[in-house]
Formats: C-alpha cells, sequence, structure tokens
C-alpha cells in the first residue's frame, strides 16, 4: 500500500507502474539494438546498389547475424529454449503480418493498402463501434469473474512496452510527436485532442523480445518478436513474484517462518495484515498473502523439524496448485462455455512434454482482452447486509486507479470484496461493448492525459503484427467471413456487422480483437467461437505443457489431490476476512440473502494431508484455528 492520503492525480502515478525487471530492460535493449542495426543495414544496402529493396537481403542478413549473434549470444539467446520461461518471446501460432515484412506494423506507413483499402484509425474504430455510456444488462456471473480473469492474466502475462520516451535513433518525444518513429507508434486521430492541439494519442510500442533460435528460415527469424516479462506458468508468481531479486523482497526478512512480508504499520481491525508499502496490488493479492502465512503458520506447529525454506516451498506449492483449480475448474468453463471447454481442454491426461505452454501472442494482445468490455463503470463497495457501504461509497472507476491506499484507510478490504461479490458482471453486446470510463478517462501510467483503451487494444495487436479476424477464424475451423450476410450470422446484430463493415471496406482487414469481441457468445460462455477457441487452446498448452501441474503424476500425493479438490475462492474468502457469509461460488452472482451460505458450511482443506510421517505430537484441525 503507498504512503498515500489522496487520491492520485494521472500525472503522479508513474510510480505504481508495472515496471520491467532489469534483467527484462537488458535483454529488451539488446534486442532493439540488433532490430536497428538490421535496419540500418538494410538501408546502406539500398543505397549502395541503388534499388529498393523489399525483402531481406541475404547478405547484410547473414553479416548481421553473425556479427550479433557473438554480441548478444549472452543477453539473447539460451543454450536451449525454455518453454514458458521469463523473458522470451510470446508465441506465434500464426505468421506475424509485419508491412515491411520484419518490423513495421500494421497503419504504420501512410497510404498502404490493404486489400485495397486503408486500415481505418483505431481511434474512429473505437468511437464509432466500441463506445457506449449504457451499463448493459445483469448477469447471472459476479463481478469476481472479471476481477479474477484480469488477476489470472497478470500472473502468466506482462508484455512491457518501451521505457523511454524518446525514439531510439532521432530522439524523438513519444508523449508530443504525431509521427511513427520507432518506438512511437502514435494513434490518429481527426479532431484535435486536446488543448495543445495534438492529433493523435501517444503509443508506446511493445519492446523487442531476442529470438531464441533461426530454425530453417532466417527471415521470420530476424522478424520483430514481443516479450512476456514473466513466466508463462500458472505458477502464482503474481504473488511470489517471477525474479529470485523480486521473489527475496516479498519473503518474510527474518526468514525464520517461511511467510511473506506484512505492512509493519498498518493492520486490519482484527490484526490481519495488509500488504506491503509501495505494493501496486491490492484485494486479491492480499487474500494470497494472507493466505500463505496462514498455511505457514500450520505447517510450522504441524512439521516442526521443517525448516523455513520447506515451509515456504511447500505453502508456494499449494497456492500455486489453488490458483491453477479455481482457474481451471470455476472460471474458464464460465467463459468458454462447457462444450469448448470439453472440445478444446477436456479431462487432464498427464504432462506432455511436447506442448509448449507458452503464452501466445494472439491470446495476450487480443482473446484474453475480452475482459475489457466487462469493466464497470462503478465501483461498489458494500456493508455487512450487501448494500451501499454508509461510510465507504461507490466509487467512478477512474477515482480508483492506483488508490490501494483506500484500502487501508477506508474499512480494509471487506467492502470491496464484498462489492466484486455482490454485484453483477456487466454482460456485453456487440451494441454495447466498452464503458466511458475506459475509452475517455482511461489513466495511462507516464502519459499526462486520459487514454482510450479500445484504441490502445487496437493499436497494440496492430503493432504486434497480429493477423485479421478471418486469419484466426480459419485457424480455429471456423468459416471465413465474405459478405455482410456472413457477418450478420455471427455478430446477430445487423446495424454493428454493417458498421463494422462500412469502416473497414473488406472483411480481411477487420482486427481480430474487434472480431472476436463482437461475435455472439456460445450457449453458457461469455465469448463467442473465436475466443472460446483461442483461449481453450491457450489453457490447455499451460496444463499439458507444465510438468509441475498439480494433477500431474508425483506433484502431490493422492490424498493431497483429493484435499486440493476441496478449495474454493469463497474458501480463500470467509479463511482471510472478515466476511461470514459468502455465495458457495463467488463467481455466481445471488442477491443477498439468496443464495448466501455461512463459511462454517464452505469445505476447507484438511493439511493433515501435509503432515510428514516424522512429524511428532498431534494438532488436529490447527488450521481452523489460525485467524
Amino acid at each position: 500500500v503507498p504512503r498515500q492520503s489522496k487520491p492520485l492525480s494521472s500525472a503522479h502515478v508513474f510510480t505504481f507502474h508495472r515496471q520491467p525487471e532489469p534483467e527484462t530492460l537488458e535483454i529488451s535493449r539488446a534486442a532493439e539494438v540488433f532490430q536497428t542495426t538490421l535496419q540500418i543495414l538494410k538501408n546502406r544496402a539500398r543505397q549502395r546498389h541503388e534499388r529498393d529493396i523489399t525483402a531481406p537481403d541475404k547478405s547484410y542478413t547473414v553479416f548481421a547475424l553473425q556479427y550479433f549473434w557473438t554480441c548478444f549470444t549472452i543477453l539473447c539467446v539460451r543454450q536451449n529454449p525454455l518453454w514458458g520461461a521469463a523473458n522470451t518471446p510470446l508465441v506465434r501460432w500464426l505468421p506475424a503480418e509485419y508491412e515491411d515484412g520484419e518490423r513495421e506494423p500494421k497503419g504504420w506507413n501512410q497510404g498502404r493498402l490493404h486489400n485495397g483499402f486503408q486500415l481505418p484509425s483505431p481511434h474512429e474504430v473505437s468511437k464509432k463501434i466500441l463506445r457506449t455510456s449504457s451499463m448493459g444488462k445483469e448477469d447471472v456471473y459476479s463481478h469476481m469473474l472479471v476481477e479474477w480473469g484480469q488477476y489470472i492474466d497478470h500472473d502468466i502475462s506482462f508484455t512491457p512496452q518501451s521505457s523511454g520516451s524518446a525514439a531510439f535513433q532521432t530522439g524523438v518525444d513519444c508523449l508530443t510527436t504525431c509521427e511513427n518513429v520507432h518506438p512511437c507508434f502514435p494513434i490518429q486521430v481527426k479532431q484535435k485532442h486536446n488543448r495543445r492541439g495534438k492529433s493523435c494519442l501517444p503509443f508506446f510500442r511493445s519492446v523487442a523480445a531476442c529470438f531464441l533460435s533461426f530454425g530453417s528460415d532466417i527471415e521470420k527469424s530476424l522478424q520483430r518478436q514481443q516479450m512476456n516479462a514473466i513466466t508463462s506458468f500458472m505458477d502464482a508468481s503474481v504473488v511470489y513474484g517471477h525474479t529470485p531479486k523480486m521473489e527475496s523482497s516479498l519473503r518474510d526478512p527474518s526468514g525464520l517462518n517461511g511467510k511473506l512480508v506484512v505492512n509493519c504499520k498498518f493492520k486490519d481491525h482484527k490484526g490481519r495484515p495488509y500488504l506491503p508499502f509501495v505494493n501496486k496490488h491490492s484485494v486479491l493479492h492480499t487474500l494470497w498473502m494472507r493466505e500463505h502465512n496462514r498455511i505457514a503458520e500450520v505447517f510450522k506447529h504441524m512439521n516442526g523439524h521443517w525448516n523455513s525454506e520447506t515451509i515456504y516451498q511447500e505453502t508456494r506449492k499449494i497456492i500455486g496448485a489453488v490458483h491453477q483449480i479455481i482457474t481451471m475448474r470455476d472460471h474458464v468453463p464460465k467463459i468458454i462455455g462447457s462444450k469448448s471447454f470439453e472440445d478444446y481442454i477436456g479431462p487432464y491426461r498427464g504432462y506432455d512434454p511436447t506442448t509448449d505452454p507458452s503464452v501466445s501472442n494472439v491470446f495476450a494482445t487480443a482473446a484474453f482482452r475480452f475482459g475489457h468490455a466487462t469493466i464497470p463503470q462503478i465501483v461498489r463497495r458494500m456493508n455487512e447486509s450487501f448494500q451501499e457501504h454508509e461510510h465507504f461509497p461507490s466509487l467512478r472507476l477512474h477515482h480508483t486507479l492506483f488508490s490501494p491506499w483506500r484500502i487501508v484507510k477506508e474499512g480494509g478490504i471487506e467492502p470491496t470484496l464484498r462489492g466484486v461479490i455482490g454485484t453483477a458482471a456487466k454482460a456485453f453486446s456487440a451494441n454495447m461493448l466498452l464503458s466511458d470510463e475506459v475509452t475517455e478517462r482511461l489513466v495511462v501510467l507516464n502519459t499526462p492525459q486520459h487514454m482510450d483503451l479500445a484504441s490502445l487494444n487496437l493499436q497494440r495487436g496492430r503493432d504486434h503484427a497480429i493477423p485479421g479476424y478471418n486469419e484466426w477464424r480459419e485457424f480455429c475451423g471456423l468459416k471465413r467471413i465474405k459478405t455482410l450476410d456472413d457477418f450478420q450470422e455471427v455478430v446477430k446484430d445487423c446495424k454493428v456487422a454493417k458498421k463494422i463493415l462500412e469502416i473497414y471496406k473488406h472483411p480481411d482487414n477487420i482486427d481480430v480483437w474487434l472480431g472476436g469481441l463482437v461475435e455472439k457468445f456460445l450457449p453458457g460462455a461469455r465469448v463467442g467461437p473465436l475466443f472460446a477457441c483461442l483461449i481453450g487452446k491457450q489453457m490447455k498448452a499451460l496444463c499439458d505443457g507444465d510438468r509441475f501441474w498439480w494433477e500431474a503424476d508425483g506433484v502431490f500425493t493422492q490424498q493431497q489431490r483429493a484435499e486440493l479438490s476441496r478449495v474454493s475462492l469463497s474458501r480463500l474468502i470467509c479463511d482471510n476476512s472478515d466476511i461470514k457469509q459468502i455465495p458457495l461460488d463467488s463467481f455466481i452472482f445471488r442477491k443477498y440473502p439468496s443464495g448466501f451460505v455461512s463459511c462454517d458450511q464452505i469445505p476447507s482443506i484438511n493439511l493433515e494431508a501435509w503432515r510428514d510421517e516424522n512429524s511428532p505430537g498431534e494438532l488436529k484441525k490447527l488450521s481452523q484455528q489460525i485467524y
């Protein structure tokens, strides 16, 4: 929790930005230098031969390859590719579609035609298609479904943006220029957007990632790739950190009890700890910190001969498993529907060493961003009867961004937790998509003006050279969209389908994030067939390609797996907050008191399954006594 007592303005929140680690920055700088040098060599070759080189020249490519291979081996290339490791490229399920074949995003060259037409500005698409002031209908699911999606996304993917405000070669300021100069890729707007008369929104390209192997196609190996700065595995790295340095900073400095560090100054009224100062996260992260320390305390007494490292690692192993269970058993089926879950994921059949668990570019950049259409305008805070809180009223979204101090100063985590449990999620549709809270008043760190999340998402897909909507439909075995009738059949909203085709001019030009977002939901799902496919394939890879997946042989005993299967998000909330009544499934919306049960009725794990045979004494049911 930061040391603040009042809300921060958009110009003073940069210190809480999710910054990449030094190792990530070092690798990305090496990749950026490599990309820039290739471009310089290409330009020199063009001048020397007095001809336009539209495809990479083999001579300069091989020269650059040999030279920079020597220079950046330590930084860029590992002896063996590390699937799912931090600071490695996002996987390409389909080839990148750069305008120059190498690094220039879609829309980079003004006047460039795609299928005979210019691509529309993301800002125009946002304004005419995506922006809404309507809240939409109430969903059968609670807002916790939205919160968990964002939370778990932060556990498996983080694509950092260029951290400097100036272009690498020219020194152009990306916050002020409206020209496309690497790494600046500003979003063009038709009307002047601010008092200074700028006709664009600033945009920083994602940092480049170093290639891991050349394979048989050198040209593709030298294309710009984007980085996943954290591990792709669903391993609770969002709780424990994804580097040794970060992990060490999050552990109790005493090193004697295997616990996580807590705030030494503030506690809630029951003595429960908060996160330490300057931690950027809040409610769900607070729950997991408390849960780790609760279990660690049990292990300390139950297995008295365990040292602090054993306590820490065994507890972390459980926390990671619970993340996987809640996500795959309780969350994903609600997102993609039970039929798609069966088709794309199915029952677990064991670790598959041939499966790459790395997060794909299209998943991180488009498919899993479907949740942006469910972001609410209002953040609800509720009392014990799940009504508007008397002392801490609900807030407009932009008043809560980067303000975790509210947790300490305004009633603890309970009012906000009750709000996400006791509020129905927004059920978006093709004609009611992103709230104007995120399209007109979005606070983006390092940017001194409000931004537009829809424009940012569309521009990010183009920055990453993600193929269009039709290419991904074909990838998933779905029918390509060729006519307005085809599109209307998929969208089920004639006006929206017609408007999109009028703006894009050609169905192959439709950005994948927009196309997937407007598809009609599958039965029992919160996405259409395209995103169900892409999310399902990614989740399948995450579990099958993880040799430490909780169900894999040798990870837990049969008895431990049986106990882990009893976990739930509701039990986690009961054990680590002052909430006494809750739905059995926190993702299902119930109007209090209907559908709420006492915490005593919610199953919990019996940690006796982790008692070491060499541990002396009997401390039955100690887990229920802690807190």
